[in-house]
């Protein structure tokens, strides 16, 4: 296996530092965030959407079985 160097400026590597796991390689988390799988974005609904989908998620449980 080749490896190779890529120059970043020191913002962006800060950046990155942030980003990536302490149990992940530099190279698993390069493959991590370049996958073709979305991420799941935690807080992407808002209080009334997140509310409304919770009132779904208990009513669901609620049901008797059929």
């Amino acid at each position: 296996m080749s490896r190779t160097s890529i120059p970043v400026d020191e913002e962006t590597k800060a950046r990155l530092d942030g980003l990536k796991r302490d149990d992940e390689t530099w190279d698993e988390f390069l493959q991590r965030i370049t996958s073709g799988r979305e991420p799941m974005n935690f807080g992407a609904w808002g209080d009334e959407a997140a509310d409304e989908a919770m009132k779904h998620l208990r009513d669901g449980r609620e049901r008797p079985d059929r």
